[in-house]
Order: structure tokens, then sequence, then C-alpha cells
């Protein structure tokens, strides 16, 4: 079975946890799209900050520019990193994966312990950091990845958040799941059911579906407490065997590392021939 859909949106988070930048055009690279989740936050001990411990991520608004990594945060001057800056090699820790980040300076430090509120450091994928998705479900061909949680990219489908907030007291906006690709033209939660997604030179697989925590249930600007979706979609999308409630899909890149996605493409999807997943 094949169908047609778009690109509606792409989105890029250059810091784990901090907002996302919308695109019209973005860069396809080995572990994602070009920038994204390449620099974090990381406490005293090496752990990854998040917006579900340290809502005030969300306020870190990046940039970047044609040399720089800019981050603007309330009531402080903007922090410029160059994006040739080397440091000090330093162990990181994303879950369960022992990373190496490349420490990115005092000066990033005193900023973003300012901006958080304690003593943590930004750091930068190293580039021979090896860290790769779950083979379980990714399969054999290695899935490189940067600070993602466990994948390159997420695709979203617009059609099923419209669905999610017909049942909702009031509407969230698909910033609030933090997808990098939003595809327009599929009914419902048809991308449980979707096998490639090919865009051009592009080819991704949708291999897991994404299981939430409480990020959704935050404004994606604020990182206040607001509209929680998390009851809703715990009703009808609950999933037993990850023992999670799934909104997404996590993907993989097939083809087209070093090619380009733009939004308003058109897709071509293949969906797989096995049962959906309750």
């Amino acid at each position: 079975m094949e169908t047609q859909v778009s690109v509606s949106a792409l989105f890029v988070y250059p810091v784990k946890s901090a907002r996302g930048i919308a695109r019209s055009r973005v860069r396809v690279g080995a572990s994602g799209l070009e920038w994204d989740r390449q620099w974090m936050l990381i406490d005293a001990r090496g752990t990854f900050l998040s917006q579900r411990t340290h809502p005030q991520l969300a306020r870190i608004v990046p940039e970047i520019s044609a040399e720089a990594l800019v981050l603007h945060a309330p009531d402080v001057p903007a922090l410029r990193v160059r994006l040739d800056t080397v440091g000090e090699p330093v162990p990181v820790q994303v879950w369960k994966d022992a990373c190496i980040g490349v420490d990115q300076g005092e000066a990033a430090q005193e900023w973003a312990s300012r901006v958080i509120g304690q003593g943590v450091r930004l750091v930068r994928v190293a580039p021979d950091m090896a860290r790769a998705a779950n083979v379980k479900f990714a399969g054999t061909t290695p899935a490189p990845l940067g600070f993602a949680d466990g994948y390159p990219l997420l695709v979203c489908n617009r059609a099923s958040l419209e669905d999610l907030n017909r049942r909702l007291p009031r509407p969230v906006p698909i910033e609030r799941f933090r997808p990098n690709i939003v595809l327009r033209g599929l009914p419902a939660w048809a991308e449980d059911r979707i096998d490639t997604l090919l865009m051009g030179e592009v080819t991704l697989r949708l291999v897991k579906p994404c299981t939430r925590c409480s990020i959704p249930s935050r404004d994606p600007c604020t990182g206040e407490p607001a509209t929680d979706p998390l009851p809703a979609l715990r009703k009808f999308r609950f999933d037993r065997e990850l023992l999670g409630v799934t909104f997404g899909e996590n993907a993989v890149i097939a083809r087209g590392t070093g090619c380009e996605i733009e939004r308003g493409a058109h897709c071509r999807v293949t969906f797989d021939t096995l049962p959906p997943r309750a």
C-alpha cells in the first residue's frame, strides 16, 4: 500500500531539551538533521539535563549562524559559541549510554549556570563519539546518534494531533511533542503503520513508536505546566509492549545522508503489513 503526503513542518533542536528552531529546509546528517541535539547541558556528574527536571530549559532559544551557536534567554546577554570551538573531552551520560562530549568553555559554563540556577556545563558531541540506536528496533545497520534520547529522528502526523486535540479541553501545538518532521495528508494515527518515508533523495525507516514523558504537559516556550495531553492519550494510545503512552514514530536514516529535506516536499509513504500494535 502506498500514498503520498507532504512535509508540513521541520524542526531542529540544537541544544538537547532547549527550544526548537523551525526550518524551511534542512540537511540530513549521519546522526539526524543537521545541528540536531549536537549540544547539551550537563550537571557536575556529567548527566544530561532535561525539561523533565529543569523546565527552564524551554526558555533557552538557540540560533545557528554561519559561525556560531547563539543562545538567548530572558534577562541575560546572548551567548555565542563558535562552531569550530574545541575543548576538553569529558565523559557524559545520556540515559544508560556513556558518551563523550567536548566542553564548550568557561563563558558557556557561566552563562548556562546563571540561566539554570545551578552549576552546569555546555558540551558538544565529540567528533569520534560512538553511539547508536537500539538494534532491537533500528535493525543491524548502525544508526548513529548525537545527544538525542534514543533515535536520530522523530516523525509526527498533523492529523493525529488534530484528533488528539478534539479530545482535550484546550488544543496543544505540535511543538509540545518536539518532532523533527511533521507530515500532512495522512489519516490520524496512520504513522503507526509506516514502514518507509521517501522525500527526494532521503529515505527514512520508521522503527518504533515514541513513548511520551512529562514534557508534552509543559508550555514549549516557558516550561510552565499547561494542558496535559497524556491522560487523554492514555485512554487509547497505551502500548502494552512498551509500557507507555505513544505519540509519533522514531525513525532512522536508510538513505540520503548529505541531502536536504524541504518543507512542503511531497513524500512517498510505504506501509508495513503487520497488524497495529496495542
